[in-house]
């Protein structure tokens, strides 16, 4: 007899870039089109207004040979959600999950974004939505706080939605500086790192800052640097994945300052898996991505941020080395294998 094979529709809403939600759906169905017990689709909802980035038809196509770019409430739309057994929905869009509950689908959710508590007929339709899964994922404990703040249903859980982590290595003692990676935009504490880095006077060769990204915050931070006098600051732009991990690995400390209700924080994950501890600010799920090895600074508090830095300078090899190895110890338990989703589509 043949195997009996489930139709499984992971879908999830987009602006159309390549970012860290679309990753985690390419992750998911490239892992899902392995298991034999399922046929696989792909489907990224467009928001109104965008098409999707070159970049993010590529790395799907290349993965899942049904993908598929649909509009909201289209007629595409409820084909696809007519033809799945399950689905596993990225947040709580109510045109996927009421019209999937209405067909009588598995219902499978992964929350990426924290609850705004706004009194508005989205965030009314959200609240209902989230409701009507089968099982709820999200994305951080700080996320799954606004969804459920008092009682957590018995068929939610919280863990970190990760694709394919750097697996670089490089010794601690051959390791320099601090390392900022991410857009240029307000709130990720661009400002506050200049600032605080300047305010440490530290060694330029001994302590390097570099600053990996760009963005509309560039000329501002520029002028910032200019204006401190910080001459070797590190500014190489967008790097391709190998040089960031490779730049990920050889630094000794991740900077990820946020001050913007940060859903997780993916880098500071990142920067586990290769040995890195980070700094990082009390701001949404920094803490939890950061882990027991990071350094916690107040959120937009440049002395705090400095503070955190002159630690980290001033840290002996052993404790540092201890931090390392925590940083990386600690992620077992903390990430989900994606044979976890395979268990809970089947179940």
């Amino acid at each position: 007899m043949g195997i009996s094979t489930k139709n499984l529709l992971i879908i999830g809403s987009t602006l159309g870039p390549y970012g860290g939600m679309e990753a985690f759906m390419i992750t998911l169905a490239e892992a899902a089109t392995h298991w034999p017990e399922f046929e696989v689709k792909l489907c990224f909802k467009m928001v109104k207004g965008h098409e999707p980035a070159p970049d993010l038809v590529e790395q799907a196509n290349a993965v899942c040979s049904q993908v598929y770019f649909v509009q909201s409430s289209s007629l595409q739309l409820l084909k696809l959600i007519t033809w799945a057994d399950v689905l596993h929905i990225q947040n709580t869009p109510p045109d996927v999950v009421f019209s999937a509950s209405l067909l009588r689908k598995k219902i499978l959710l992964t929350v990426h974004n924290w609850r705004r508590r706004t009194l508005n007929l989205h965030n009314v339709l959200w609240g209902l939505s989230v409701q009507l899964a089968h099982r709820r994922w999200f994305n951080s404990k700080f996320v799954w706080d606004t969804w459920e703040p008092n009682e957590k249903s018995a068929t939610s859980d919280s863990f970190p939605t990760v694709s394919k982590l750097p697996e670089g290595w490089c010794p601690p003692e051959q390791r320099r500086g601090f390392l900022f990676i991410g857009r240029w935009i307000p709130g990720k504490g661009l400002e506050e790192i200049v600032r605080a880095y300047s305010q440490c006077n530290l060694d330029p060769k001994a302590w390097p800052l570099t600053l990996l990204g760009n963005g509309p915050l560039k000329p501002t931070v520029l002028a910032l640097i200019t204006e401190l006098g910080l001459t070797s600051v590190n500014l190489p732009g967008f790097v391709e994945v190998e040089v960031k991990e490779k730049l990920l690995a050889s630094t000794c400390w991740l900077l990820a300052p946020a001050n913007t209700k940060e859903d997780l924080g993916l880098t500071p994950i990142e920067a586990r898996n290769v040995g890195v501890p980070s700094i990082v600010t009390r701001d949404g799920g920094l803490p939890e991505a950061g882990g027991p090895a990071a350094l916690v600074a107040e959120p937009g508090d440049v002395d705090d941020l400095a503070r955190c830095m002159r630690l980290a300078v001033d840290m002996g090899e052993q404790e540092y080395r201890k931090r390392g190895e925590l940083a990386k110890a600690s992620l077992d338990g903390y990430l989900r294998p994606l044979t976890f989703y395979r268990d809970a589509y089947n179940g």
